[in-house]
């Protein structure tokens, strides 16, 4: 058989640089259209991949994708929607009537009062008068949230649009997701089962992040926020809603917003109370991620825990809210495939 020639072998390399160079362009361009609709895909793939167990059981009952994934769809968004919303009505004005709060009783001097009432630590309210402006400061701060709450309330119908772009996105994905995963296997440059070894640690990812972060958080949060509403405490949703932001981020956590508010206690002269927050916070709302964790979790996340730390809180800043399910699945992504590129350089050396 007569060996190809050097110039038809210089045209197929030519052609097949063409071609990388074509797919490449091809897939930033498609990254770029779909850009925009980046949250939303991801939360509506992440939601996918949780209530796809919800999804088949329907199917089985009802024999009818279609039908079903609208029931889903339907019982997911009363699920999501209705605590968003609650929240979201709640939320800014308790933060704008707590600033407020604040610069009343900063105006009329009654946290020095209070501090002074305190031999100890009267030395600090001096250096904090002469250092800062404090009023001038909290009145900044009371004046920030009244305009962002006209801004939430202004902007609540780009994120009504934004939350039925991820209820449409989801409806296919639940209807359709045989297709587009048939589709992802013939796409894949990866074999039948190294590309089926991807989707199920990418699905234990995303079923890891929102059980074992989002969920736990809520939790530590509301229970934060319970024990702030029973004991008086100004804006307990808010407060509770940043006991929960501050949950997801690994070194922080509840402890940032209830320690400051049993000192705030402590200072009123309140002791019982600053005594039962320290309490609540160390022996319930700070043993729940040691409880629940393992539990929701099990061993769904593959990923050291500084690697979990970094792909999470590297997530949120690239991606901002998309980034908490994208930045680890990003990571498991890359992992799997380093994985099976070394596994596949191991068979070739015919290393054990």
């Amino acid at each position: 058989m007569t060996p190809p020639s050097w110039h038809s072998h210089e045209a197929f390399r030519l052609r097949t640089l063409v071609l990388i160079a074509a797919i490449v362009t091809g897939i930033n361009l498609c990254y770029l259209l779909a850009e925009p609709f980046l949250p939303a895909l991801t939360w509506a793939i992440a939601l996918s991949v949780l209530f796809t167990p919800f999804q088949k059981w329907l199917e089985s009952k009802l024999s009818h994708p279609g039908l079903s994934a609208m029931i889903a769809v339907v019982v997911i968004a009363f699920i999501v929607v209705v605590p968003v919303v609650f929240v979201g009505q709640n939320l800014v004005g308790q933060a704008a009537q707590g600033a407020q709060l604040i610069e009343t009783k900063v105006a009329s001097g009654e946290w020095r009062r209070a501090i002074d009432a305190q031999p100890r630590l009267a030395p600090v309210a001096e250096k904090i008068e002469r250092e800062l402006d404090l009023p001038g400061m909290v009145k900044s701060l009371a004046t920030w949230f009244s305009t962002k709450a006209g801004a939430f309330v202004s902007g609540s119908m780009i994120q009504v649009v934004s939350f039925g772009l991820i209820f449409y996105l989801l409806f296919f994905f639940l209807r359709d997701r045989r297709g587009v995963l048939a589709s992802l296997h013939h796409l894949s440059p990866l074999s039948r089962e190294e590309t089926e070894t991807l989707f199920l640690r990418v699905r234990d990812t995303i079923r890891a992040t929102v059980y074992g972060t989002l969920v736990v958080s809520l939790i530590q949060g509301l229970l934060g926020g319970l024990m702030f509403w029973w004991l008086g405490l100004p804006a307990p949703l808010l407060w509770g809603m940043v006991m929960a932001i501050l949950s997801v981020v690994p070194m922080l956590g509840a402890f940032v917003v209830w320690t400051p508010a049993a000192l705030f206690l402590a200072l009123e002269g309140s002791w019982g109370k600053a005594l039962i927050l320290i309490l609540w916070g160390m022996l319930v709302v700070g043993t729940v991620d040691n409880l629940l964790r393992p539990v929701l979790v099990a061993n769904l996340l593959k990923l050291h825990t500084v690697l979990a730390f970094i792909s999470v809180v590297g997530g949120l800043m690239l991606f901002g809210p998309a980034g908490l399910i994208l930045g680890p699945v990003v990571l498991t992504i890359t992992t799997v495939l380093l994985e099976t590129w070394r596994s596949r350089s191991d068979d070739k050396l015919g290393i054990q």
